[in-house]
């Protein structure tokens, strides 16, 4: 997501407790309650704060963690009195440094919130933007922490979905590279492209593919673009997402226009909201990474998401994103325990039922044809690890080999078979479907995915 960040010391910068005057203060210093004590680290005199601090050290209850590493974040720690706190409840030691006391929280989900931090969360988070009082309230229904809840740097829709989007023709696409990647479409004939430039500033596309409602959500922070069919069963309309403006565990939450429930980008899920525990699951469909120039060559009659867009950014390729891509940092906490591969090493993976498996994208050096499995569905992954190329295939048995350069065909017994958007097709008209896999960021995939195989 890109940080647009705000300064935190103007936003929080009030007469006292979110407005509260020196009166309402004294009475608050005086109360019992400890959302009343927790209000008090944000105000800006440092000897109320300490007042407070004391109060939440002499009751001695860590389920006011979260609350001091948000005022870590946001109001600063200069006399380390919050970081002390934190060491009392933790035992560790890292000083004023919120990114790494809210990894330490992540890691222990037993430490529980006290009761009314989420009418303390609603206000922090009205106090950056009063929009986001539709996504996190009082009483909201949840099943991801509210304390894991973190905002990304923008204000609802600070990064402005693409709605029913202006397409040009391929031969129209002067602004385009051959080398500059894309995400690839193909619905019912129907064939889009879609610019990373353009996709880095927006995150998120809702549209109409072949007749299919879908929404591109791509979180850049993780890496992943995901496809999502917005229809489900029993509902008369489809949904239509954007960019909520916050995050949890580094992976954006998207929200539904319908009834503002945020839902996991990586999921594809409501977590937070009206929607939460509906059992909703978004059906995911195949995307491809590609070049302008491969896809181009492959499809000519393609669609091109245009730079017409309705908003003024800077669409250079990398200008948005460049800094962090080629970073091995992550920019927001995320858990990073799955050792096997770098957090921000890049895989391929497939989710399908009960089963999911990663591989990384440097089995697929210099092109490679793939045969393998995920649970008992055999399959065969074709892909290029220079332009991000992978797609997936289910292969009921049948052994693929390499058979061009550019992996438009592969070879199965001597027969030569094309591969397609939709399937592997077989010199005697056999079909193979397809499989809708997405590439992702390690930390991300081994994140949500705890028990997801790896390829090796």
């Amino acid at each position: 997501m890109k940080q647009i960040l705000l300064l935190f010391s103007l936003l929080f910068m009030f007469n006292g407790v979110y407005g509260l005057g020196v009166d309402k203060q004294e009475t608050v210093s005086n109360s019992n309650d400890v959302g009343s004590h927790v209000r008090l680290l944000f105000v800006e005199s440092i000897e109320v704060r300490r007042q407070s601090v004391a109060w939440l050290r002499e009751r001695d209850n860590p389920d006011v963690v979260a609350a001091l590493i948000n005022a870590m974040r946001f109001i600063g720690d200069p006399g380390g009195d919050i970081a002390d706190l934190l060491h009392h409840f933790t035992e560790e030691s890292y000083v004023n440094d919120w990114f790494k006391w809210m990894t330490w929280l992540q890691a222990h989900p037993e430490i529980k919130p006290f009761d009314g931090y989420t009418t303390f969360k609603s206000e922090l988070f009205q106090n950056l933007d009063p929009n986001f009082e539709v996504f996190i309230y009082p009483d909201v229904k949840h099943e991801i922490g509210i304390d894991e809840v973190l905002w990304g740097g923008v204000e609802k829709d600070g990064i402005p979905a693409l709605t029913n989007p202006n397409f040009i023709d391929a031969n129209e696409a002067t602004f385009l590279t051959d080398t500059e990647s894309v995400f690839g479409v193909e619905i019912n004939g129907d064939v889009r492209a879609y610019p990373y430039r353009i996709m880095d500033w927006h995150e998120m596309f809702n549209d109409v593919i072949g007749g299919v409602p879908v929404s591109l959500a791509y979180c850049t922070l993780c890496g992943s673009g995901i496809l999502f069919d917005t229809r489900v069963e029993g509902r008369d309309e489809h949904f239509v997402f954007g960019s909520s403006g916050f995050l949890y565990r580094s992976n954006k939450l998207m929200y539904d226009q319908q009834t503002h429930s945020l839902w996991n980008q990586f999921t594809g899920r409501p977590v937070v909201g009206e929607l939460t525990g509906s059992g909703i699951e978004l059906k995911i469909l195949p995307v491809v990474t590609t070049t302008w120039g491969q896809w181009k060559k492959q499809h000519p009659t393609t669609k091109v998401l245009s730079l017409d867009t309705g908003f003024r950014r800077d669409y250079k390729p990398g200008s948005a994103y460049s800094r962090y891509f080629n970073s091995p940092k992550l920019m927001f906490p995320a858990p990073t325990n799955d050792k096997r591969l770098n957090p921000k090493d890049q895989v391929f993976g497939l989710r399908l039922t009960g089963a999911e498996k990663a591989w990384p994208l440097t089995a697929f050096s210099n092109g490679k044809v793939i045969n393998d499995r995920v649970g008992v569905i055999q399959l065969v992954i074709i892909g290029d690890a220079d332009t991000r190329t992978v797609r997936a295939y289910r292969s009921e048995g049948r052994k693929f080999s390499k058979d061009s350069p550019e992996l438009t065909t592969i070879k199965q017994e001597g027969k030569v078979w094309k591969v397609t958007e939709q399937a592997l097709i077989g010199p005697e008209g056999e079909n193979l479907s397809r499989l809708p896999g997405h590439i992702a960021y390690w930390f991300a995939w081994s994140g949500y995915l705890e028990k997801a195989d790896l390829y090796n």
